[in-house]
């Protein structure tokens, strides 16, 4: 029996060892089968990669190892870094940070730095790349808007002329109609917002004795306060067509049946609705034309939500039905409004592009339906995330100034300029809790945030805006 037993144990090595036998040349000399590369992700060569860092993938013809030891021995050039190595069955994966524009990077694996599982040792390995170039801004010079209100054109030349070397602070109306928050912050800051913006959230229920956006005043001695009006539109909408009451209306997604795609067939109900909420708030908006108002203009925003970023689709019924969908209403919306003769909106379309890796330009409207690019943001607490936020915008879309549309809980706007985002302007979310107290401790952007903001002077506050604005 032991006999049989050392046969076998013999039979088993001599078959391992005919798998690991290396070929022999004519010559009789040995070949040993180290592992090959067969393909990278970028390819070798690979121009116009964007973003600061990348993920890069090789993939070889067998299963291969890198030892904590051999991965101090891969280079990456030009000031970039290497975070991670990752080697899995036949793929390694690197990734790599500090990529700046314009500049080629070379990748090296040292020979004997890749093994398969034998120990046979890889070639050396180099694979080569280069980043996108910086573009310069070429920013349009008129607004998207016909023959637009003369202080809505005097008010663009104006954005245009500090745009890059100056932003504009700005604050939310707490839920709708006021300026609470805008004067919050000038009580305990110190200085008034530039902007102050509303919301045209209850525009169901609105003329009520809690809502009334027919009452202009507001906005109206906001602005002859010397102070410019912005405005957004959460569009609320009944879940089906049985629901009447406005309180129940929503914007969301979830448990909803109004629909773009349904909203923009002639003769559904979604239809009617949307109709009946475009004459009404096309009046409204008119009447702040009436007294020579122009508005910063953000409807339909945050289209794409996470579609991009975290793959589970739009939180707001309209980009639900998706980018072409979205894209279909804005200009139907563009195109009512200029038809009801508005002239005073500055438009602002919000992207959701938080890097160039969930880009969301399949939701773009187009340049001849957009006058700004907004961006919005919260939990971003690192300057340099939010200045590779604004180039990834204005890298994307360069024909169109791009504002901090919407933030929270980020970092100061001198902590931003100084990284190199440079919003057109900027706008904290309201904290619906705010009690007015200068202690508050604001969820978004306390009374200390707004006061090292303000201490920039890139930062432009109410009081340094110019008279002729508002003439």
């Amino acid at each position: 029996m032991k006999g049989i037993s050392k046969i076998l144990a013999l039979a088993a090595i001599l078959a391992v060892a005919a798998c690991e036998k290396p070929e022999e040349n004519g010559g009789g000399q040995v070949n040993v089968s180290a592992p090959v590369l067969v393909s990278s992700d970028p390819a070798d060569g690979t121009e116009d990669i964007l973003g600061s860092a990348l993920e890069v993938t090789l993939t070889f013809d067998k299963n291969v190892l890198c030892t904590t030891e051999n991965q101090k021995n891969v280079t990456i050039d030009q000031g970039a870094v290497i975070d991670e190595i990752d080697a899995y069955m036949t793929e390694v994966t690197v990734s790599v940070s500090g990529l700046e524009r314009g500049k080629t990077y070379t990748l090296t694996f040292p020979e004997g730095t890749l093994t398969d599982y034998s120990g046979n040792a890889a070639k050396q390995v180099s694979l080569s790349f280069s980043t996108r170039p910086l573009v310069n801004q070429q920013i349009a010079q008129k607004l998207v808007t016909a023959d637009p209100l003369p202080a809505a054109e005097r008010l663009y030349d104006y954005l245009l002329s500090i745009y890059g070397t100056s932003t504009l602070s700005g604050a939310m109306a707490n839920v709708a109609w006021n300026t609470d928050e805008a004067d919050w912050v000038g009580k305990y800051a110190g200085k008034y917002p530039a902007v102050a913006y509303f919301d045209y959230i209850h525009l169901a229920s609105s003329p009520a004795n809690w809502i009334d956006y027919s009452d202009i005043a507001p906005a109206r001695d906001w602005w002859n306060a010397g102070g410019m009006i912005g405005a957004s539109w959460h569009w609320n909408v009944p879940r089906s067509s049985s629901e009447k009451d406005p309180n129940n209306f929503t914007c969301d997604v979830e448990n909803n049946e109004f629909s773009v795609t349904e909203a923009l067939k002639e003769g559904t109900w979604q239809n009617e609705f949307m109709k009946e909420s475009l004459e009404k708030i096309s009046g409204y908006l008119k009447l702040l034309q009436d007294a020579g108002i122009p508005v910063i203009w953000r409807p339909l925003h945050e289209a794409a939500g996470n579609t991009y970023t975290y793959n589970t689709g739009a939180w707001f019924w309209w980009g639900a039905d998706g980018a072409q969908a979205y894209k279909d209403l804005w200009i139907y919306v563009f195109n009512y409004m200029k038809d009801a003769g508005l002239k005073n909106l500055i438009w602002v379309w919000t992207s959701q592009t938080s890097s160039y890796t969930d880009i969301d330009q399949d939701f773009y409207p187009g340049d001849q339906y957009v006058d700004i690019i907004g961006r919005d943001t919260y939990n971003c607490t690192d300057a340099s995330g939010m200045a590779s936020q604004y180039e990834a915008i204005t890298q994307t879309f360069t024909t169109k100034m791009a504002a901090l549309s919407e933030c929270g809980n980020v970092p100061d706007m001198a902590a931003q300029w100084s990284a190199g985002a440079k919003w057109l302007f900027f706008m904290p979310w309201y904290d619906s809790e705010n009690d007015g107290t200068e202690g508050f401790a604001h969820e978004h952007a306390d009374v200390e945030w707004w006061k090292a903001s303000f201490a920039s002077d890139a930062v432009i506050t109410r009081d340094e805006l110019p008279d002729d604005l508002f003439n």
